[in-house]
């Protein structure tokens, strides 16, 4: 009847140092902590399953704040260009995996990255069709707010000199007013709406794909954001029932609603699921920094001609907001610049939340002293990456100048503020591994990098504050506090089990951590044997 899990030292993170030897739960349950030989003790006829931790360590369950469950999905099952150190080598890897093509269909390759290259310029359609001119392609770039197609696929979609560009959008051009291939933010609906729906058994295997991955990386659960994106809100809301409800995956997903299927989301009739629920609406107000189309209060330090794109207009954005409340939503803001978060503050400002659930605005990573100062004052969640500071520096520097750094990716400001932060990857935009952010958070430097160069030590934390990150934050994120992020009597049996002790080990091994053991609502997910 009963699960009494001994044997290794069980973090609580109802404050710092603060551990049990053992844990007894039941039904998904934490019933009791403590004493091991108490609980075997008060318990001795309820036992049923004995886990032994031989020495690993316990932690409550980690959870991505944010993420793109499906798009990871799709990193693992398709073209991934992400690790690539040049664009000739990108384009050698898609000829390859073009050449299992069948002819004419679209080839669709994830999370190129001109930062990684010795010359960063960015793909564009003269680039592609060298390699590949008989396929339709779409290239997505890392931050998933530009894309790169070749002249087929420009052809397919109508896009000449003459379309008109959509609203919050860019079709870059090139010297002679041609489109160069290079679509940003919102005009990269003129290429998606031609691409062939995705079928069932592929979303099914994407998130199958996800779910397996996540487990392995020690999550037990995601606030993701897929809805609009994969043939519709029912077709994607199904993938999620039959992967995790019918299909024996406990997962924690806690989806985000895409303004544009709010409607049919909320004229839905639900079944209560434990580990399917709705959460707020989701508004971007800007696109990102890698295309430089994140909103900001002033020009781009390396290209004086633009400040970046307002995916709304303030009006706009408040009206969002406010079919949100009507929903009794709370709202959640993609916001990168720091101009794109003042109007996202605005219009939370203007429309309070008036329910439990919190707003939350997501990457937060361009602020100012003021921005953070109004931030205070809303009972709002900001929803950070830690791993963007590894992957934006130091380009980003030149990107914002150098005068405007001091109040970005100010995560121990932030906290220190009393701003509650949740912590999550933006996966795929990111690697997924909660190990890799939390390093990220403490360390303040790029795994990657041989100098291990920090960037800005004043805003590291602390090995707990960037685990609170990853367990209670989340749970903050979706009002789920009061049962999930902490191991205590009456939260759920959602545990992270860890070989080594993250609290007690150099900083520089945090990445290197092994995952023991994954437990969804005290069931064994995943197990590294």
């Amino acid at each position: 009847m009963g699960t009494l899990w001994f044997g290794g030292k069980v973090y609580t993170m109802q404050a710092v140092n603060d551990y049990v030897e053992a844990v007894f739960t039941r039904e998904g349950r934490i019933i009791a902590t403590g004493n091991e030989a108490e609980l075997r003790h008060l318990y001795q006829h309820e036992l049923t399953k004995l886990v032994d931790l031989k020495g690993s360590v316990m932690l409550p369950g980690f959870v991505d704040s944010h993420m793109h469950l499906i798009g990871h999905g799709e990193k693992l099952i398709r073209l991934d260009l992400s690790q690539f150190t040049s664009k000739e080598a990108s384009l050698q890897a898609l000829k390859e995996y073009s050449k299992d093509a069948n002819p004419g269909e679209w080839i669709i390759g994830e999370g190129w990255n001109e930062n990684l290259w010795d010359e960063a310029e960015p793909i564009v359609a003269s680039d592609i069709d060298k390699w590949v001119n008989d396929h339709p392609v779409m290239l997505k770039r890392v931050c998933r707010h530009a894309i790169s197609v070749n002249t087929m696929a420009m052809a397919l979609a109508g896009i000449s000199k003459t379309t008109v560009c959509p609203s919050g959008g860019v079709i870059e051009k090139d010297e002679g007013g041609q489109p160069n291939g290079l679509l940003k933010d919102q005009a990269q609906e003129l290429i998606t709406t031609v691409i062939p729906s995705v079928t069932d058994a592929y979303m099914l295997k994407a998130m199958k794909a996800a779910i397996r991955d996540a487990h392995r990386l020690g999550l037990t659960g995601g606030h993701t954001e897929d809805l609009n994106y994969y043939g519709g809100f029912e077709q994607t809301y199904q993938t999620f029932n039959k992967v995790i409800k019918e299909g024996n995956l406990p997962f924690r997903a806690h989806l985000l609603v895409h303004h544009e299927v709010v409607d049919e989301q909320q004229a839905k009739a639900v079944s209560p699921h434990p580990f399917i629920e709705f959460g707020a609406m989701k508004i971007f107000a800007d696109g990102a920094l890698g295309g430089r189309t994140a909103l900001l209060s002033h020009p781009y330090a390396d290209d004086k001609e633009t400040s970046g794109v307002a995916i709304f207009t303030q009006e706009e954005l408040n009206n969002l907001v406010e079919k949100a409340r009507s929903y009794s939503m709370p709202v959640a803001i993609h916001a990168i610049g720091d101009q794109a978060f003042e109007m996202a503050l605005t219009a939370i400002e203007a429309h309070p939340q008036h329910t439990k659930d919190r707003d939350r605005i997501i990457h937060a990573q361009i602020l100012t002293e003021e921005l953070i100062e109004r931030a205070k004052k809303q009972p709002l969640v900001l929803d950070i990456q830690p791993s963007f500071v590894s992957s934006d520096f130091p380009w980003v520097i030149d990107r914002i100048g150098e005068e405007y750094m001091k109040w970005c990716y100010a995560w121990r400001t932030l906290m220190q503020e009393g701003v509650i932060c949740a912590g999550g990857s933006d996966a795929p935009i990111e690697p997924l591994s909660p190990l890799l952010g939390i390093h990220a958070a403490v360390t303040r430097t790029n795994v990657n990098d041989p100098n291990e160069t920090v960037y800005d030590i004043n805003q590291t934390l602390s090995s707990y504050e960037a685990v609170w990150l990853y367990t209670r934050g989340s749970a903050y994120a979706c009002s789920h506090e009061h049962e999930r992020g902490m191991i205590v009597e009456g939260f759920v049996a959602d545990f992270t089990i860890l070989k080594e002790d993250i609290f007690n080990i150099p900083v520089q091994e945090i990445p290197n951590i092994s995952i023991e053991m994954t437990v969804v609502a005290e069931e064994i997910v995943y197990t590294k044997s």
